[in-house]
């Protein structure tokens, strides 16, 4: 098997395992009655004991290292305000509505990382930075009205929580941008992972479960643990070795498409013509924007 060939087979099984966690959460969240908030603790705090674990197996890391640098304040704000907010408020978005739409909204993240870059260097859009805002913001009228102009056709709450969600990640895709030129990227997630579940349990408690937790729903947080956080990563930075950057971006998109495919399969959540329409406008900025 060619590199290159297994750069994709990594980037796809790591993307389709992501929107399939976000079909788990759903069906934990709303069959099961978890709490978005444990799950979030348990997910966080168990994936990054994983991936410390790994890092320190195969890299043979230092773990306390990033503590004793420059960077502990960075790790720090990574943890609360890129990992954690990224984490909780995705399945806060899915618990009002689904993982799907959850999914999609959060890919407004490079339009909000895009705003970014136009305030700090003070210009104006160019053609094609202007079309995926165009294309966003249409994209996202499809998707919460259906093409309908007098409502809503997902709650106020689940539009906020989709909304903080890009804005989390494009706080989690910035920030720790010195960090990963230091330290493997294992060991700043991992640690990202970690804290931030710490951070949480100071809020709500991840010994005070509250639900139905029976084999269904021990064999879902194992699959969102194991494999929709630690082998979709290291997949996801995996393939990083073998393509390059936008292919790897263009090719995250999957994530989305392989949500909706499977909670329309599993969840029986439908999917109209002005919803897959505004899902392709949404998902289409990320090729747009991954060009050189």
């Amino acid at each position: 098997m060619n590199d290159r060939l297994k750069g994709f087979l990594l980037i796809i099984m790591g993307t389709v395992l992501w929107g399939a966690a976000g079909v788990v959460v759903q069906y934990l969240l709303q069959e099961k009655m978890f709490a978005a908030g444990w799950l979030t603790i348990i997910r966080l705090i168990c994936g990054g004991a994983v991936l410390l674990t790994v890092d320190k197996m195969i890299y043979h890391s230092q773990l306390s290292s990033i503590w004793w640098s420059p960077y502990k304040k960075d790790i720090i704000i990574f943890s609360a305000f890129g990992m954690l907010m990224t984490q909780y408020t995705y399945i806060c978005a899915i618990s009002y509505s689904n993982a799907a739409t959850a999914t999609i909204l959060q890919y407004l993240m490079p339009i909000v990382v895009l705003l970014y870059v136009l305030i700090v260097e003070r210009r104006r859009p160019m053609i094609r930075e202007s079309l995926c805002l165009i294309m966003a913001l249409v994209g996202t009228f499809l998707l919460v009205t259906k093409g309908t102009f007098s409502r809503l056709a997902i709650s106020q709450t689940a539009l906020f929580w989709g909304l903080i969600s890009a804005f989390a990640a494009a706080i989690y895709t910035l920030q720790p941008r010195k960090m990963l030129q230091k330290y493997h990227s294992s060991l700043v997630v991992g640690w990202g992972m970690f804290i931030g579940g710490v951070l949480l349990s100071f809020f709500q408690s991840p010994f005070a479960f509250q639900g139905i937790f029976d084999f269904k729903a021990a064999a879902g947080v194992l699959f969102v643990v194991i494999c929709g956080t630690v082998i979709s990563f290291w997949s996801y930075i995996e393939s990083t070795k073998y393509l390059y950057p936008t292919e790897v971006a263009a090719m995250a998109s999957i994530e989305p498409f392989s949500s909706v495919v499977l909670s329309v399969i599993f969840m029986n959540v439908i999917f109209g013509w002005p919803e897959i329409i505004g899902s392709i406008l949404i998902v289409g900025t990320v090729f747009i924007l991954a060009q050189k």
